[in-house]
């Protein structure tokens, strides 16, 4: 147990100044912050005073956490700022519900379960933290915990979330299932603007798609190309976007 309440402070240290740095370096994060919940709580003009004061408070909390000797009032204080945190996200969550917290970096996505589990994992580990003395830390726990902090960020899903969804969706290839007269045309669009064919081609372009139709697993779409017409060929059966191919025919031609 004394292991347990030892390892609190660095878990929340970590965290504490990866927040309070991001709000008092990030240039976009402060960019951004008229359009966080903290701005409908302080005001446009007070919301990057507002960001600032908070990370300074955040890395001195850090710094107290990591400091010698060690004092159950850190713990305390710990405690209270992930208290200040819930109470700020339920404010976020009803006032500005479709407003970014701006805990920890710039992003758009609204307050949500994960930010609510973050800070509460936060106020937990304070709790404990109340507890700790000069025992030596379990750096197992230590990073268990920071993984998880960290899965529950948001601000990170970027950079490990989205590539790994993306990197699903191809290996399981759910589209390859469906008869190629069902693949939506969204996801054909989406292939058919990732292809040189359509790179090599898109200044030419002067209208979106005007007409579509499939042909022995093939769909073809056709764009206005000044005088003449764009005809891209997609194989609906692939996720290839270098073979797709277009032609530029006359408008006779598809009359």
């Amino acid at each position: 147990m004394h292991g347990i309440a030892a390892s609190q402070p660095y878990v929340i240290a970590v965290f504490l100044i990866w927040a309070g740095l991001m709000k008092l370096l990030s240039r976009r994060m402060r960019a951004q912050a008229g359009q966080t919940a903290l701005a409908r709580l302080t005001g446009a003009t007070r919301a990057v005073p507002a960001l600032r004061l908070v990370g300074l408070v955040e890395l001195a909390v850090a710094a107290a956490l990591l400091l010698p000797p060690v004092h159950p009032l850190d713990g305390v204080a710990a405690a209270l700022l992930a208290a200040g945190f819930l109470a700020y996200l339920s404010y976020a969550y009803v006032a500005a519900p479709t407003s970014s917290c701006g805990c920890l970096g710039a992003h758009s996505r609204p307050v949500d379960l994960r930010a609510f589990l973050r800070a509460g994992v936060l106020l937990a580990a304070g709790l404990v933290a109340i507890g700790a003395g000069p025992y030596p830390p379990l750096a197992p726990l230590v990073l268990l915990e920071v993984v998880i902090l960290l899965g529950l960020s948001a601000e990170l899903d970027r950079y490990w979330l989205t590539p790994t969804r993306r990197l699903l969706v191809r290996l399981r290839r759910p589209l390859a299932a469906l008869p190629p007269g069902d693949v939506p045309l969204e996801t054909t669009l989406h292939l058919l603007r990732r292809s040189p064919a359509y790179c090599s081609a898109s200044a030419r372009l002067t209208s979106d798609v005007r007409e579509t139709w499939d042909e022995d697993g093939v769909r073809f779409l056709v764009y206005g190309a000044r005088e003449r017409s764009a005809v891209f060929a997609v194989p609906l059966a692939g996720d290839d976007p270098a073979a797709i191919r277009v032609a530029l025919v006359d408008e006779a031609a598809l009359a």
